[in-house]
């Protein structure tokens, strides 16, 4: 058994990989890279009965894994590097190669992972710390779970400057109900509901735009999306409208979130 763990600078994920398979998931919450790996290792073999002599090696990787200098618990730990192993998971998630990654976290990074290497194409400082710092200043609130209430009520013709504000009809492949401006209406009576959804749809079509860049310059006419900003079903929702315009399609892998820490787990036995 392999232990692959993803230290974030938000949360902490581990995964233990068998047999090429995920048995075990979970999640952590520390201060700190040393406590977020050992929090992580502790609560998953002592939740799913996991004996110290049957893991082989335990992976490290994400934000916080270079402050770990040491083997955990006596067993033989390395790093892997994030980009990759955000490739080797996806692929692995995918069930293919020669994809396309958009991997949503607290920023975002956009890679290729192919069978023969895993390249960096880019990515943005826009991701889930963008709509939680914002939200903090305009909303008064940092729990996620409450942006997403407020913004499944929330309308963006009340915060967004839409085409059909400053033109009769529609402009080329783009529909009067297209986004003009991000913010660039705000109304007065603008509520929180709406600033929520305006500031969602503003995250979300910065990342889907350049994922369609990305997909473009390899023509390919599909994305692999991972990370936890997988699973925000808005952000889907701003990613389907950008499909029906750019004819490129989003593909959101189950365990999609566990991604990096797979990656992490299936890199030892990849580079042997």
């Amino acid at each position: 058994m392999i232990i692959g763990i993803d230290i974030g600078s938000t949360t902490t994920k581990a995964v233990s990989i068998q047999g090429g398979r995920v048995i075990h998931k979970i999640k952590t919450k520390a201060l700190d890279a040393v406590t977020s790996a050992t929090g992580a290792f502790g609560k998953m073999t002592v939740e799913n009965g996991i004996k110290i002599g049957d893991i082989k090696r335990i992976m490290i990787t994400g934000a916080g894994a270079t402050k770990l200098k040491n083997d955990l618990f006596g067993i033989p730990t390395g790093l892997a590097g994030e980009i990759e192993s955000i490739g080797i998971g996806g692929m692995f998630l995918a069930g293919r190669d020669n994809i396309i990654i958009t991997n949503i976290g607290t920023g975002t990074v956009i890679i290729e992972a192919r069978s023969d290497g895993i390249s960096h194409l880019g990515g943005s400082g826009v991701g889930g710390g963008t709509i939680l710092g914002l939200a903090k200043k305009l909303l008064s609130t940092s729990e996620f779970s409450d942006i997403m209430k407020l913004a499944e009520r929330g309308r963006l013709n009340q915060v967004d400057l839409l085409l059909e504000d400053i033109m009769e009809t529609d402009l080329s492949f783009l529909n009067k109900e297209s986004t003009a401006s991000n913010f660039g209406k705000m109304l007065d009576g603008a509520r929180n509901e709406d600033i929520a959804l305006g500031l969602l749809n503003m995250v979300y079509q910065v990342i889907g735009m350049l994922s369609v860049f990305a997909a473009q310059r390899r023509n390919t006419g599909k994305v692999v999306v991972t990370g936890n900003g997988s699973k925000n079903l808005i952000g889907r929702r701003v990613f389907g409208a950008i499909t029906e315009i750019y004819n490129v399609g989003f593909e959101y892998p189950e365990d999609a979130e566990y991604t990096t820490a797979i990656g992490a787990a299936l890199s030892w036995e990849r580079n042997l």
